[in-house]
């Protein structure tokens, strides 16, 4: 087993979403995970941006923060920071996710994408929410 092998296996996982961009946030890679969670196949949603599982209302301040991390090479978030974000699928309903980045670097050390793994943590949300709406109910 080589790191190749093991970088296939992880990409082609159905799991969590991997999904990949280049610089301009045009979809480059899209795994099962992607296809399952936000329910765009793989053909929908490679060469389109980013913006398909953007909701609308969040998509200035994500495009700052991206063509600023494309531009320096630099996230304010550090290696492995776990995020939370709402997503959009398909049908339009909403999803939450948490993710983690990764900046993906040519020969010469630019920046010419970013990678990241999504895990659709919907259901554990609700549950947290409607937790927090018991407990305040007893206050």
């Amino acid at each position: 087993m080589n790191p190749s092998q093991i970088a296939q296996a992880l990409l082609a996982s159905g799991s969590d979403a991997i999904v990949a961009a280049d610089r301009d946030g045009i979809i480059r890679h899209w795994n099962q995970g992607a296809e399952r969670i936000f329910g765009h196949s793989a053909a929908e949603a490679v060469g389109k941006s980013l913006d398909l599982i953007i909701p609308e209302q969040l998509r200035a301040r994500h495009w700052d923060g991206y063509r600023h991390v494309m531009q320096t090479g630099h996230s304010r978030y550090g290696e492995g920071d776990l995020l939370a974000v709402p997503g959009l699928r398909k049908d339009s309903s909403r999803v939450s996710l948490e993710f983690t980045v990764a900046l993906i670097r040519n020969e010469a050390g630019e920046t010419v994408g970013v990678a990241a793994i999504l895990r659709d943590v919907t259901a554990r949300f609700e549950e947290m929410k409607a937790l927090r709406t018991k407990l305040a109910g007893r206050s």
